[in-house]
């Protein structure tokens, strides 16, 4: 597991230095902020289809072996943007090519990886795991947004997408040496698994419809898809609401959004941190701590100074990253161990909906209410809809009057006819 969280740094690192220079180059290359958008569709798209085909395959075929396989073709795709740009022959049409093929391979390795991490630990540590992986993703972030600068300031553009290539290499030389818990990956013994999760003589393995019905029928998947939505669409797009709120009603710069920027990464190291001491995390602690991230941005977006954005940015961080880390592991958790890589399908499906909706409908709100009260009517709507959620819960919970019938005629004693 230390070997597996060293690798998950570098790659995040790797990652995270080629998105901070993804969006400069595709405004460098078309001189349109709309095209840039596109790209991040393009990459975004193949996980509305093939999200569940995906998981049918993480669920078949062996987890280490699928990791390093998509690990080494997303190097690839990373190597071969590198070299079209270093010799400046990557035109709009080659780098959407390339956006498509890497978010059809991120389908596969993200499910992958996901419980590849979970199969090197205990069963019980399955949480802790999950809250070290988050740890690794927020520092990796700090780590490669700085680095981005340094590289790209030195060696050029090329480089950080080099440097993400050699990351996901790292990666795939890790696997080969992890050593699963046998009993993390052994699965249900046959006598647990349902007769229907036994595919018939001749079917075709896939059975991604099996992981669709589990997950419709599983209430507390579809609250914490509720949950997670409503969370996504009308809040955490802070790269959007608090950069236009520090560059304009608080009138701040650049170096003022990048604090702001530092904070709420900090945050969301403090809170992997204490979400892994969350042994049996539920939705419902997941949804109290999404409505208290939310009213915190309702506060951050009346906040009269920098100064009091900056107290208020990290609490919320710290939330809502806890609330991540606790409905990452019951996701992850709470399906039968057969059925979790399309279960995880499904939920990159459900994800990519809301992550391509939220932008567009954010923005929207923006050009109606401005920042601040974006913000505000954002936390309002994600804290409402949890309450009211959880009151129609409650309300299911409470058990019917039992109606006792009174006694027939025929049940009291008969009266004697003696004379």
């Amino acid at each position: 597991m230390r070997w597996w969280s060293v690798a998950n740094f570098v790659s995040n690192a790797g990652t995270w230095m080629q998105l901070t220079v993804q969006n400069l180059l595709v405004l460098q290359i078309t001189g349109s902020a709309a095209a840039t958008g596109l790209s991040l569709s393009v990459q975004a798209a193949p996980g509305l289809l093939m999200s569940l085909a995906g998981g049918a395959a993480v669920d078949r075929f062996p987890r280490k072996l699928t990791a390093a396989v998509s690990q080494s073709l997303l190097g690839a795709v990373a190597f071969v943007t590198a070299f079209l740009v270093a010799f400046d022959q990557l035109s709009v049409g080659v780098l959407m090519v390339l956006a498509a093929v890497t978010g059809l391979i991120a389908t596969v390795d993200g499910p992958a990886c996901a419980l590849l991490g979970n199969d090197l630990v205990r069963p019980e540590d399955v949480p802790s795991a999950i809250g070290v992986g988050s740890l690794v993703h927020n520092a990796g972030r700090l780590a490669g947004a700085g680095l981005a600068g340094l590289a790209v300031g030195v060696f050029g553009t090329a480089a950080a997408y080099a440097a993400n290539g050699l990351s996901f290499l790292f990666v795939t030389a890790v696997i080969p040496f992890l050593r699963p818990v046998p009993a993390a990956v052994a699965g249900p013994s046959p006598a647990a698994v349902p007769a229907a999760a036994t595919l018939p003589d001749g079917a075709d393995g896939m059975t991604v419809r099996e992981g669709l019905a589990f997950f419709a029928r599983r209430p507390r998947l579809v609250a914490l898809a509720g949950i997670t939505g409503i969370s996504a669409v009308f809040g955490r797009n802070y790269g959007l609401t608090l950069a236009v709120l520090v560059t304009g009603p608080l009138a701040g710069g650049a170096g003022a959004f990048g604090t702001v920027s530092t904070v709420l990464a900090i945050g969301g190291i403090v809170g992997a941190v204490v979400g892994a001491r969350l042994r049996k995390p539920s939705v419902r602690v997941v949804g109290l701590l999404a409505a208290a991230g939310a009213l915190l941005q309702v506060a951050a977006g009346l906040s009269p100074s920098l100064a009091v954005l900056l107290v208020l940015v990290l609490p919320m961080a710290v939330a809502e990253s806890v609330s991540d880390t606790a409905g990452t592991t019951v996701l992850q958790t709470d399906p039968p161990a057969h059925l979790r890589g399309r279960v995880l399908g499904v939920w990159g499906s459900i994800r990519t909906v809301w992550s391509l909706a939220g932008p567009p409908a954010l923005g929207l709100l923006m050009e109606l209410a401005g920042a601040r009260g974006a913000l505000v009517t954002g936390g309002l709507v994600i804290a409402g809809a949890i309450a009211a959620g959880y009151v129609l819960q409650d309300r299911r919970r409470v058990p019917a009057p039992v109606l006792v019938p009174a006694p027939a005629l025929t049940d009291r004693p008969a009266l004697s006819t003696a004379a």
